[in-house]
């Protein structure tokens, strides 16, 4: 099992035991909790969600992964952010599904490229891919929260597992996610003057 498979049930497992922050997970995870946090935060985006949530959750991650593009391996959230807590139904449904969604990530992640993936240069540019796609996911575009979700998460999963070659396969996932977010956003908009015409 992927280090990542293992240390996002642990967490979820005791978020549903205790009730803990999102800065007590990161106190716990120091480095690694960029990408253990960021994981857990945009997780929910793959379900339905329980209202007010997107706030907390979508900027949370943008912070964690802005400190990435500064080069920060501690990270820090302001206290309002760091004082949020999953409330207990919902980790437990996350947890109902977590199986189906790691053994996607254990098929595809594993070390490669390590050299590569451990630079300073490749954390900054994970650090971007994810502000960018963070960006996408609390856009007010509707049906679109997952899209941007899978590109996260496979950014979250390559960093903690030092996989070079998956990290790269993100950057080019990463292009067509915004193709597609602002084409639907594109298509969206336009709907309203296009209609009209058809009928």
């Amino acid at each position: 099992m992927l280090r990542f498979s293992q240390d996002i049930k642990l967490l979820l497992e005791k978020l549903a035991s205790q009730p803990l922050t999102i800065g007590d997970i990161l106190a716990e995870t120091s480095e690694r909790g960029f990408s253990l946090v960021i994981a857990l935060l945009v997780l929910p985006f793959l379900f339905p969600m329980p209202p007010g949530f997107t706030g907390p959750l979508g900027v949370g991650c943008l912070l964690l992964s802005l400190q990435m593009v500064m080069g920060r391996r501690s990270p820090w959230l302001p206290k309002k952010i760091a004082q949020f807590q999953f409330p207990h139904r919902f980790v437990l449904q996350l947890l109902h599904n977590l199986r189906r969604i790691t053994r996607v990530i254990e098929k595809i992640a594993r070390p490669r490229l390590t050299a590569f993936a451990k630079s300073q240069i490749t954390w900054r540019l994970n650090g971007l891919c994810i502000s960018w796609l963070t960006i996408l996911l609390i856009s007010p575009i509707p049906f679109t929260n997952p899209i941007p979700t899978i590109g996260i998460l496979l950014l979250a999963v390559a960093t903690l597992e030092a996989d070079g070659l998956l990290m790269c396969i993100s950057y080019i996932l990463t292009a067509l996610i915004t193709l597609i977010v602002l084409s639907i956003g594109y298509t969206l908009w336009q709907a309203p003057q296009v209609l009209p015409s058809l009928f």
